[in-house]
């Protein structure tokens, strides 16, 4: 009979699918199926087993089906970066990782590649898309064939002709070995019901060993099957009692690897990482199973409850651990939601420029940081609070993509607009209306800088062709003006020498400097771009005036200021006189309230004497005041006086 301790959990068959990683529902063999209800009517039912035995169990069982393809995966790791190759480079890759890998081992990396493949090709067809309507197509009449998406679609065809292939093959090997192990429990059911005492001990261990090599079966009667095999191997030891010595020798060595199985547990108990204390355990479980046979019938019950009790601290433990995330896991929710919450709420209504986007976009983004940052949750629980995050992110991006398609239609009539300038400013390129022309170039210019930005594609080529044709014209321009006729250049040269000969007048009086001053008038009107000997030519006179001292100081100012000012009026350079007016009628208010806030002052000194030093120091100073007046007046009499 089954032992309860060693055995745990009702034994119930039930017609369960194999699910295969195609999800595909498959049943097992209906003979199989027969075959095996008919073992298992063989077997008493026993207690049911506690929690954390039976989910062990389970775990065991699918881990078992599922070996082969676990350990394939481990084999292959993704190392590339997809989104940065081309489609081509993709169907290269999906078509070498199809030839050259086992079907069982490459998911991971084909639904990677099909995830980057359809959004870059989807980002295609909708440019593609997007064309054919701005040339006035109809979205009804749209069509776009590629070479490269046939050859992918093919591709894929082929691949899951391969993965079905392999997943049919794999269903049938575990059908195959669940009906060679229901094969070893009737050929151990007949050893036990006819075997000689003299060779069934040798017949037993050919069928355990037979038992051991048989590969996985389905998960749905991975543990019914083990527990069957177990119930008779049990039944056999209970009935060798011919051959004491080899029973023993037996169970004293399985008692070893199941008490060593207990010390690994119990070590498992005290490791941090409980998911990795559990995978180990289940290893436990398994070579518990599958590698060990029974021991003596007194010692069974007492070992599985070792076993058990352990199974439990771990399960226990870990249970622990993941009640104490759950608690952790709505702190990190109601965190995560006070983001969702900022980002819905963030206020893009007073953004109307780039700059403004700029500084929202890292706003959120900082936003989008503190979300990941908070913590991970499991997708049971993380699912309604991702898709409120993804709700309100895609709110704000909404938002993004309406100004910056807008942004876009702007920027083209900007360039339009840019174009139209670089346009007029290379029509003038050989124009020589210069008073006319130059006026425009100064327009465009201005122009220019008032127009917003233009797609950056097209901004340094059209800023780049502006900016050389506006240099070819302002260059022409300078060229002109700097250009000396030979008659302008005759000018230049007598003035220069007249300019040194006037450095070696002696005794200069009056009459002299205005002598110099009208043969310097007579020699002609110099060129624009040396005018600075005109300024020379006054410093000179400037320093002969003030050699001649029997001249009146303020007679010196005004035929200094008469010879300034008769130079700017040869020149006709209105813009210097304007300014020269402004500044004398500034500086005659200025003395004016000089003079009235020193007469005012002298009102407080109507007791005082008029000898007095204070007194005589302030009339003194009206009296220059009143001096300087004078002067600044007949300045200002004789600018008006002149014809500009």
């Amino acid at each position: 009979m089954l032992d309860n301790a060693e055995n745990p959990g009702n034994i119930e068959l039930k017609n369960d699918s194999i699910i295969t990683p195609q999800s595909e529902e498959k049943l097992v063999d209906k003979e199989i199926e027969d075959s095996l209800e008919n073992v298992v009517n063989e077997v008493n039912e026993v207690d049911e087993d506690d929690e954390a035995v039976n989910e062990i169990e389970k775990s065991v069982a699918e881990n078992a089906e599922n070996e082969e393809e676990k350990e394939a995966q481990q084999d292959l790791q993704p190392q590339v970066k997809y989104n940065k190759l081309t489609l081509e480079e993709l169907v290269g890759i999906l078509a070498d990782t199809i030839e050259n890998n086992p079907v069982q081992k490459i998911k991971s990396q084909i639904d990677t590649i099909k995830t980057t493949f359809n959004k870059k090709f989807g980002a295609l067809l909708a440019e593609k898309k997007a064309a054919f309507l701005a040339e006035g197509g109809n979205s009804i009449d749209f069509q776009f064939s590629s070479p490269v998406k046939i050859e992918y679609n093919n591709l894929l065809s082929a691949y899951k002709k391969k993965r079905d292939t392999y997943y049919n093959d794999l269903e049938t090997r575990l059908n195959n070995n669940l009906e060679r192990r229901l094969q070893v429990i009737e050929d151990l059911k007949t050893l036990i019901e006819t075997a000689e005492p003299s060779t069934m001990y040798k017949n037993f261990k050919e069928i355990e060993s037979a038992w051991r090599l048989i590969g996985p079966v389905p998960k749905s009667h991975y543990n019914d099957t083990w527990k069957i095999y177990h119930h008779h191997v049990e039944r056999f030891y209970d009935l060798l009692n011919f051959s004491n010595d080899f029973r023993d020798l037996d169970f004293r060595h399985n008692l070893e690897e199941k008490l060593k199985i207990i010390e690994k547990a119990e070590a498992l108990v005290d490791e941090k990482d409980v998911n990795i204390a559990a995978k180990e355990l289940q290893e436990l479980h398994k070579a518990w199973k599958e590698d060990i046979g029974p021991v003596a019938k007194e010692m069974r019950e007492n070992v599985w409850k070792k076993f058990s009790a352990v199974t439990k601290k771990i399960h226990d433990k870990r249970h622990d651990h993941f009640k104490e995330m759950r608690s952790k896991f709505q702190e990190i929710i109601e965190k995560k939601l006070e983001v969702v919450a900022a980002i819905k709420s963030y206020d893009t209504s007073n953004n109307k420029t780039h700059n403004d986007w700029q500084k929202s976009i890292k706003d959120i983004e900082k936003l989008r940081q503190e979300y990941f940052s908070i913590g991970k949750l499991p997708y049971s629980k993380s699912e309604e609070v991702w898709q409120k995050f993804k709700a309100a992110t895609k709110k704000f991006n909404t938002s993004k993509n309406i100004f910056y398609k807008e942004e876009k239609n702007d920027q083209q009539e900007n360039l339009e607009e840019k174009i139209k300038l670089i346009e007029i400013a290379e029509s003038l390129k050989d124009s020589e209306d210069w008073e006319k022309d130059t006026n425009t170039m100064k327009k465009i210019q201005a122009d220019w800088k008032k127009i917003g930005h233009v797609p950056r594609k097209f901004s340094d080529d059209i800023w780049k062709r502006f900016k050389s044709a506006c240099n070819l014209y302002f260059e022409r321009l300078h060229e002109q003006k700097n250009k000396v006729s030979e008659d302008e250049q005759a000018v230049v040269d007598e003035k220069k020498k007249y300019l040194d000969n006037l450095k070696t007048i002696k005794a200069p009086t009056k009459d002299k400097v205005l002598k110099a001053i009208n043969e310097w008038n007579d020699l002609g009107k110099l060129p624009r771009n040396m005018r600075h000997l005109d300024d020379k030519f006054n410093k000179q006179v400037d320093k002969l005036f003030d050699e001649d001292t029997s001249l009146d100081k303020n007679e010196v100012v005004m035929l200094k200021f008469t010879n300034v000012v008769d130079t700017y009026v040869a020149d006709e350079d209105s813009r210097k006189l304007d300014s020269e007016e402004l500044f004398i009628r500034k500086k005659i208010d200025e003395v004016v309230r000089e003079i009235q806030q020193l007469e005012n002052n002298l009102g407080f000194f109507s007791n005082v004497s008029e000898d007095n030093p204070l007194v005589l120091n302030v009339k003194n100073k009206v009296n220059e005041f009143k001096e300087n007046l004078e002067v600044w007046k007949q300045k200002l009499s004789y600018l008006k006086k002149q014809d500009y």
